[in-house]
């Protein structure tokens, strides 16, 4: 009976023992948590407004956000862990050798990853803009955080990854309001240039969608083979672009034709060198078949 009672009492004074250590570890550790999971949330709400002052696109603070929140719970779990006295020295190894193995794995797709945080970051170009960039001339339909979807004027969908897009040369249509709407045409020699140039400068003046300023203009630019080349250059906003192409080109073919201004076509002259004399031509007579 009294190796009982000494035994209870040793395993008393041990449980004593240890709840004074373990105790204040526990207690420790919620403290951390309770102020981890306040800061956690502040953090996050600070991030989130960042965001939204800045127009950052919904889908990468989205992103962000939750990416950020996992990283900052990892960080509270490991520190509540080594305030209870697990080892986490080994678990952080290995959690970094998985996290190697995975990024040498995915180099690709995080390089596209990196790529889509930058275009949606700086926003080269928006969902609507006409860009060219990657051989590929057409309107972004899509920006996702690996690829861009950018549909082609013939209804074709090009899928671009966004690493490659965000490393090159991106010529973006869209940007400004007003684009440069350029004409080259060609006259005959001997044509009157002064008044072939009011004849087209007339015709774009009554075209509204042509701005006054800066003010249309045109210039003789070359000795042609078969013509003498004029270019035209006049202002339209972006969205009017080609409308204003297409009908001032059969505009001004319309008043050159009214006003007698020809529109050359190539022409050759051929001479024919007989170093022996010309020959004579001879007409046989023609056969009747009756």
């Amino acid at each position: 009976m009294d190796l009982d009672i000494a035994t209870i009492e040793h395993f008393t004074r041990r449980a004593i023992d240890a709840a004074w250590i373990v105790v204040p570890s526990i207690i420790l550790a919620l403290i951390y948590y309770f102020i981890g999971m306040y800061i956690i949330r502040f953090l996050v709400k600070t991030v989130n407004n960042i965001f939204t002052k800045y127009e950052i696109e919904v889908s990468l603070a989205i992103f962000l956000s939750s990416f950020i929140r996992v990283i900052l719970y990892v960080v509270l779990i490991l520190a509540v862990a080594s305030t209870l006295g697990f080892p986490i020295t080994s678990f952080i190894a290995i959690l970094g050798a998985a996290g190697l193995a995975v990024g040498l794995a995915l180099q690709g797709s995080l390089s596209n990853f990196a790529g889509g945080v930058l275009i949606l970051i700086f926003k080269p170009f928006k969902v609507g803009h006409t860009i060219e960039a990657q051989g590929t001339l057409g309107s972004v339909e899509r920006i996702d955080i690996l690829y861009t979807t950018v549909r082609n004027f013939d209804n074709r969908v090009v899928i671009i990854p966004n690493g490659g897009l965000a490393n090159s040369s991106i010529i973006n249509l869209s940007m400004k309001p007003t684009r440069r709407v350029e004409l080259s045409l060609g006259v005959a020699y001997g044509t009157d240039l002064k008044k072939t140039r009011e004849i087209i400068l007339d015709v774009l003046k009554k075209d509204e969608r042509v701005l006054e300023d800066p003010a249309p203009v045109v210039y003789f630019t070359n000795f042609g083979d078969s013509s003498l080349d004029l270019s035209v250059r006049c202002w339209a906003n972006a969205a009017d672009l080609w409308p204003v192409y297409w009908d001032n080109m059969e505009a001004i073919k319309e008043a050159f034709e009214a006003n007698d201004i020809e529109v050359p076509f190539p022409q050759r002259d051929v001479n024919h060198y007989f170093p022996e004399g010309k020959p004579e031509l001879t007409l046989s007579p023609e056969k009747n078949s009756n």
